[in-house]
C-alpha cells in the first residue's frame, strides 16, 4: 500500500487525502473501510509532509546575492 504512495506526486497525494477526508466526514463507510481509509490517509499525510520538507530544504538552500543573482548554498 505505501509503495504506491511513495511514487505519488505531492499534488496527487494531497488530492487523494482530500477525497479520503471527505469520505470519512460523510460517515457512510463501514467501520473496517473507514479504518483502512484512515490508515491510508495517515500514510498520505506523512508523504505530503515529507515532500513539503524536501521542497522547503531546497528553497532554503537558495541564496540571494546583493547583485540579484541566485545560487545554491554550499554545504561547507
Amino acid at each position: 500500500m505505501t509503495a504506491d504512495i511513495a511514487a505519488m506526486s505531492f499534488e496527487d497525494a494531497l488530492a487523494e487525502l482530500e477525497r479520503i477526508v471527505k469520505g470519512l466526514e460523510g460517515g457512510q463507510q463501514k467501520l473496517e473501510d473507514a479504518i483502512g481509509a484512515y490508515e491510508r490517509g495517515a500514510a498520505l499525510r506523512a508523504h505530503c509532509e515529507a515532500k513539503l520538507a524536501e521542497a522547503d530544504a531546497r528553497v532554503q538552500a537558495i541564496v540571494a546575492h546583493a547583485d540579484g543573482t541566485l545560487s545554491l548554498r554550499s554545504e561547507a
